[in-house]
């Protein structure tokens, strides 16, 4: 697991506003706290611990900026790539988490030309296999359907 400075400096989800960025492997929510006898032994006294498996920073010689990594927390998984757009222009991006039996989700990003930190997250889903089972890709392209190829982006190192 690795908590880099792009995803330390962007740990935000949608509606932490006015929190203090944390890696994600430190921060618990009280609301998540496991009944007696849970299965999960991940506990930090706040509540579950979100584990993350990231992949590299990465920076295209166009300027884009990302890393993706492969979320954990009880028996939820889910993929967030984290990236910072200095093209000048917006984007179409892809975040894909593929799992076992073939099982892969997709998500549209919205890559704005704000050149401001930002992050794009699959829907969670229930766990079929350990973290190690997941991976996780994110694609930036040009906008526009023969949109070129700007940055790819993985959880795995």
């Amino acid at each position: 697991m690795a908590a880099l400075p792009l995803a330390v400096a962007s740990a935000r989800q949608a509606g932490d506003t006015g929190r203090a960025a944390v890696p994600a492997a430190s921060r618990g929510d009280a609301g998540t706290r496991p009944h007696a006898g849970s299965r999960s032994p991940r506990l930090l006294g706040l509540g579950l611990a979100t584990a993350a498996r990231c992949g590299p920073e990465l920076t295209s010689p166009e300027g884009i900026e990302a890393q993706t990594c492969v979320l954990t927390r009880g028996e939820d998984t889910w993929a967030r790539t984290y990236y910072r757009n200095a093209t000048g222009a917006s984007l179409d991006s892809v975040l894909s988490l593929m799992g076992p039996d073939d099982r892969t989700v997709q998500t549209r990003c919205a890559t704005g030309a704000d050149d401001e930190p930002a992050t794009c997250e699959t829907p969670r889903e229930r766990s079929r296999g350990g973290p190690d089972a997941y991976t996780a890709v994110s694609e930036f392209a040009e906008h526009g359907p023969a949109g070129a190829l700007l940055l790819r982006s993985g959880s795995n190192s």
